[in-house]
């Protein structure tokens, strides 16, 4: 998972990328980049870290231009270590292209011996992401044949891309002297949408906040399998370049990922967070009277509506228990996993008086490997909570996800191959409820009748693409980001589910 951001301009494009990247931090805060074009010429800045301290003011003076890209990472394959991995991934013909992708290439091994074998272009790094570029350049190389370049052409070379890449894939690409293209997976399993400001400027982004937040008017979403072009006059080419495309968005953008004042491909995110808890409370009335519930307690940040929306329905107080030192990063989304525990309660700490002598309901947007909510619990307990039940606005995580998400291994999440019980047991809560699929699914798919299913593969193991295998599983962990280094995380989605 990533934020991307292209701009096409007739004025200087650099603060109005950092202004749309800074709503995008949410996605990724391992690295960000940013790279701008003047007179077909590249100017690039990106670095390790997150976007204000990558970009200090002698930064911003050296990336003129009225055209560029930007992106904030969340690494799940390559090296999170390198700043040579961090994006955007630049090759200098055909043309000279600049790429940002958010997504994850299903098939990026075998790629990348084809191109080597085949197309004989040079990968330099471990990241998918430089293999779809090299992909795209070649197309787009053998789509022009030393011509001109058309829109025709370029859509001509995003339909062999979609032929030959797998996985999910939010791509904005940069063609020196030409434009802007933007396209997406033929199940749009990643967010991609467009907005224009009142003077001509046209932004491609993630999330529509990014859009509102920098005063573009939502213009909408890039369909799945669609391709964008977008001149350097700020005119739109779009064409449909996959052969059978169908939508079917990621699920956990909706449940975790997403600002909740994002609207994603139709649906409000702050909509189907409440309906998720109204939804989830209807599970917890047949596990808990509520009558044995003193109070509701959200685990900051992403659960609130859900929480908010359970303990209204269930007639309980909803309160904040938890604070969030805002000053710890989004810990999800942190590589490495050496100092987990310590760094929960460094993020959270809790207010002893919403606990002392209380039942109390805890809810989670998620549980996946479970030793961050193990602690949460414990953190209650010695607060005085006479019991602590614990509810989940999303299914167990069953099964690991390849398209984008860092939770690949099957071993690493704690409802694989355990039952709730079992679950409860380990996590040390009085009682454990969660969301059921179907429930899940109908609770965000009313949002937009449009949408026929969504890619839900951490839940119910059916991976949208149809091309996932137990081998690919298995070889998609190798390429995973370790925890080298000695890294702090105590990301709910990279804590080990061992008792320490």
């Amino acid at each position: 998972m990533c934020g991307i951001v292209g701009v096409v301009s007739n004025a200087p494009v650099n603060q109005l990328i950092y202004d749309a990247l800074l709503l995008l931090q949410h996605r990724g805060q391992d690295a960000a980049g940013i790279v701008t074009q003047q007179e077909r010429k590249f100017f690039m800045q990106k670095a390790k870290g997150m976007v204000r301290d990558v970009f200090r003011t002698r930064n911003m003076r050296s990336l003129p231009g009225n055209c560029g890209l930007g992106q904030v990472r969340y690494p799940t394959a390559g090296n999170a270590y390198s700043e040579e991995e961090a994006q955007p991934f630049y090759v200098n013909a055909p043309f000279g292209i600049v790429l940002v992708h958010n997504g994850n290439l299903t098939n990026a091994h075998a790629l990348k011996a084809e191109l080597f074998s085949t197309d004989h272009r040079h990968i330099n790094t471990e990241s998918d992401s430089e293999v779809l570029l090299n992909v795209l350049a070649h197309e787009i190389g053998e789509t022009t044949r030393g011509l001109p370049l058309q829109p025709r052409d370029v859509f001509e070379a995003v339909r062999r891309v979609h032929r030959r890449i797998k996985g999910s894939y939010a791509v904005i690409a940069m063609i020196a002297g030409h434009g802007v293209l933007a396209f997406r997976d033929p199940f749009g399993i990643r967010p991609l949408c467009m907005g224009r400001s009142d003077d001509g400027t046209v932004l491609l982004a993630s999330e529509s906040v990014a859009l509102e937040g920098t005063s573009h008017k939502f213009d909408r979403n890039i369909a799945p399998g669609e391709a964008v072009f977008i001149d350097l006059q700020g005119n739109v080419h779009a064409q449909q370049c996959a052969d059978h495309p169908v939508l079917s968005p990621c699920i956990f953008e909706y449940v975790y990922l997403a600002r909740p004042d994002s609207v994603m491909d139709g649906i409000s995110v702050y909509q189907a967070r409440l309906n998720l808890g109204e939804s989830l409370a209807k599970r917890v009335i047949s596990t808990v009277p509520p009558n044995e519930i003193d109070v509701v307690i959200p685990i900051p940040e992403s659960s609130r509506p859900s929480a908010a929306q359970l303990a209204q329905l269930l007639g309980l107080p909803y309160r904040e228990g938890f604070v969030k030192n805002r000053y710890v990063g989004r810990t999800f989304i942190m590589p490495g996993q050496s100092v987990r525990k310590k760094s929960v309660r460094q993020k959270l700490n809790v207010i002893a008086s919403e606990f002392k002598g209380r039942n109390v309901l805890l809810v989670d947007d998620s549980i996946v490997r479970g030793t961050t909510s193990r602690e949460i619990v414990q953190m209650a307990r010695d607060a005085g909570a006479r019991k602590v039940y614990m509810a989940s606005a999303a299914p167990p995580v069953r099964y690991p996800n390849v398209y984008g998400i860092d939770m690949p291994t099957p071993d690493e999440l704690v409802a694989h191959n355990r039952t709730v019980e079992q679950i409860r047991q380990l996590i040390g809560c009085d009682a454990l409820i969660y969301q059921d699929v179907d429930g899940m699914k109908k609770a965000i798919g009313s949002l937009n009748p449009n949408i026929k299913g969504f890619d839900a593969s951490c839940f119910d193991g059916v991976y949208v693409t149809g091309d996932i295998t137990a081998d690919d599983i298995a070889r998609l962990n190798t390429h995973r980001v370790g925890g080298d280094e000695g890294a702090e995380d105590n990301s709910r989605l990279a804590l080990p589910n061992h008792a320490d």
